[in-house]
This record gives structure tokens, C-alpha cells and sequence, in this order.
């Protein structure tokens, strides 16, 4: 999500490519590697995909979110400039939508299968199956105490179980990658570095031979990644395992990568990003523990995180919302902040002293 945090914007970066494939084009970004773009219907309009020379066909990094408009533009790929050749097998970073939307439909396509870590299809698996159900009594909650007035609770409960909505009928066998895993994907290999925080086992794919490293969503140039606290485990600490995430990367992955990020344009600069990322997260804390010095909600604290008004839209507030308890969470646990809930359920934060 972009912050005002977010102080490295393009900072120390260099994008080696003018223009950007459209929709049902590709571009190559390295010998065998191609660069897809497939439109969102969101706020963020474009998601990359990766297509990897596997030999007799293409693997296929993340996927897009399931719309007629991603499928048309799969066939066209598929039909074209993919050179008709067959889909070997489908890789998800993680289970997000946009990322994991098609996986199901190209899998059942092309009879291959789904790779991705076990944390992110197990989880996809509950999160599809909301799909349907009235928002839970302990969701309304979760959105009560941060502050959330009745106009805004109604438009949760409307937008509830619209996870499955934009994803494809996941395939009910996958093959499981972990941590530090090589994998051989055509001449190359390719090894697993998963990161935590933006999503639970979140798979990036570095290869040495060739300096690349697809990144996903959890290192990005232009936009910091959403780390948000959820109804589901309010009193995780997700930045934590971020900001952590980020450290492990720059240990593991050396700078002179080209990076492959899930939004906005492959670069070059990766630990200058990482650094940025880092230092903007500590600023945003900074500030918020400024505005801390008197009791505040959740939804007060959103001016010292984000760059734009966060309130207009709901699905923009949502994700507002859970990345501002996470920094919340992350104060606390570090003893730099107390909360107490009044009487009505609503939660107040105070920087210690």
C-alpha cells in the first residue's frame, strides 16, 4: 500500500525497460523469462506475471484475478505470442487473488500442476470457502474496535466472502515448495526464498545463474507492500515478520539481481529498496508513536501512515485499517504503546511514557 512511509520511492533504483507489455503481449526480461501484465479491477490496475522457459513448455509465475477480461487475455497469450506451447505447471507466490485468481483455470487447462507453499494454499482454501457467508460476529468486532462507524460496518458486510468471487476453482492437489527448496525449471535453477508478513509463507524465486529474483509482493519499487492485522488473528504481528522478511532477503539475495515484482516495473537496486522500505517503516512508527502522546482509535492514526485519504473508498479503508493495527501491534509488543477499550468496544492507543 502506499504510505507516507514509503520514503525510497524509485530512490537508488534503475528500471532497465521503456514501456510495458499490454495486455495479451509479453516482453522478455532475460533469455526464456517473460514479462506478462493483466489488468485489476482495483485501485492497483495491473498485476506482472512471469513466464519461464521450462523446456517443452512455459511455468508460470502468479497468475492474475479471475475477470473475463484476465481469461480473454490468457487466450490470446496462450494462442500467440506464448507460441502455442503447453503450460507445465503454475507457480503462486501467495494466495492472494490477483496472484492466485486463474491458477485453477490454467492447471485444469493444461492438466499440470499447482506449485506453492503449504501455509498459502491451505489458507487460500478457508478464505474461498467464506465465499457466501454472512460476515462473522467476531469480524464486526475486529472493525467496531477500530473505530469503524455503522455506515462503514454495512459496507464490510456487504463486501464479505468476496475473496472466492475472484478466484477460479483452486485444483484440490497442489505440490508443496518450501523454504531454501532449488528447483530446476528448464536450464535453470531457481531457488525458494519465502517471506512473511504481507501474506503467511510467501514464496520469492531466486536464480543465481541468470540474476534474477521474482519478488511478488513482498519487495516492490514504487508502492510498500500491504502488512495488515485481520479478523482472523487480531493480535498478530505481522510488521514484525516483515521487516525480518526484508533483512533475510538482503542476506540471501545479493544486490546486483534484476528484480521481478508482482506491481509497478522490474529493477535494479534491490538492498537500496530493502534499506528504504525499512527506514520508511521506522519513520511511519516514529510518527505514530508522536501522535500517540494522547489516546487515539485506529481510525485517527491513519493520517500519520498514508500519503491520501484512505476513507473514501471501503476497500482502500479495510486494508488502512488492518496495516494500522499492525503497526499499532507492533508498538505494543515492543512496550512502546498500551491499549485499553472503553465501554462501547473501542479500542484506545497511547505511547507509553
Amino acid at each position: 500500500m502506499d504510505t507516507a512511509s514509503d520514503s525510497a520511492r524509485g530512490a537508488a533504483l534503475r528500471y532497465p525497460f521503456d514501456g510495458i507489455p499490454e495486455a495479451g503481449e509479453v516482453r522478455e526480461v532475460a533469455d526464456g523469462v517473460l514479462w506478462i501484465r493483466m489488468p485489476l479491477p482495483f485501485t492497483l490496475t495491473h498485476i506482472n506475471l512471469w513466464a519461464i522457459d521450462d523446456g517443452d513448455g512455459w511455468a508460470i509465475v502468479d497468475s492474475g484475478v479471475q475477470t473475463p477480461e484476465t481469461a480473454a487475455a490468457w487466450r490470446t497469450l496462450l494462442t500467440g505470442p506464448l507460441g502455442g506451447r503447453r503450460v507445465t505447471r503454475v507457480f503462486a507466490t501467495h494466495m492472494h487473488p490477483d496472484h492466485i485468481g486463474m491458477a485453477g483455470w490454467l492447471t485444469r487447462r493444461f492438466d499440470c500442476r499447482l506449485w506453492m507453499t503449504r501455509l498459502e494454499y491451505l489458507t487460500c482454501r478457508v478464505l474461498v470457502a467464506d465465499t457466501g457467508r454472512a460476515a462473522p460476529a467476531d469480524g464486526l468486532a475486529f472493525y467496531r474496535r477500530a473505530g469503524w462507524d455503522e455506515v462503514a460496518i454495512e459496507q464490510y458486510q456487504a463486501r464479505f466472502g468476496g475473496f472466492g468471487k475472484n478466484t477460479y476453482a483452486l485444483p484440490d492437489s497442489y505440490h508443496r515448495i518450501r523454504d531454501g527448496d532449488q528447483i530446476r525449471i528448464g536450464p535453470r535453477d531457481w531457488q525458494v526464498v519465502v517471506g512473511s508478513g504481507h501474506s503467511p509463507e510467501h514464496a520469492c524465486l531466486y536464480c543465481p545463474q541468470s540474476k534474477l529474483l521474482v519478488s511478488g509482493d513482498q519487495v516492490l519499487p514504487r508502492i510498500s507492500s500491504n502488512v495488515s492485522v485481520f479478523p482472523t488473528e487480531p493480535d498478530a504481528d505481522p510488521l514484525a515478520d516483515w521487516l525480518d522478511s526484508l533483512r533475510d532477503i538482503g542476506r540471501r539475495v545479493p544486490d546486483d539481481v534484476l528484480v521481478l515484482p508482482a506491481h509497478n516495473e522490474p529493477f535494479y537496486g534491490l538492498h537500496a529498496r530493502l534499506r528504504g522500505l525499512d527506514h520508511g517503516h521506522q519513520r511511519a512508527l516514529e510518527r505514530l508513536k508522536q501522535a500517540l502522546a494522547e489516546p487515539k482509535r485506529v481510525v485517527d492514526v491513519f493520517r500519520s501512515l498514508f500519503a491520501r485519504d484512505v476513507t473514501t473508498d471501503a476497500h482502500l479503508m479495510s486494508m488502512a485499517t488492518g496495516e494500522g493495527i499492525a503497526h499499532l501491534n507492533y508498538l505494543i509488543g515492543r512496550g512502546e504503546a498500551t491499549e485499553s477499550v472503553d465501554a462501547h468496544g473501542v479500542a484506545w492507543y497511547r505511547a507509553t511514557s
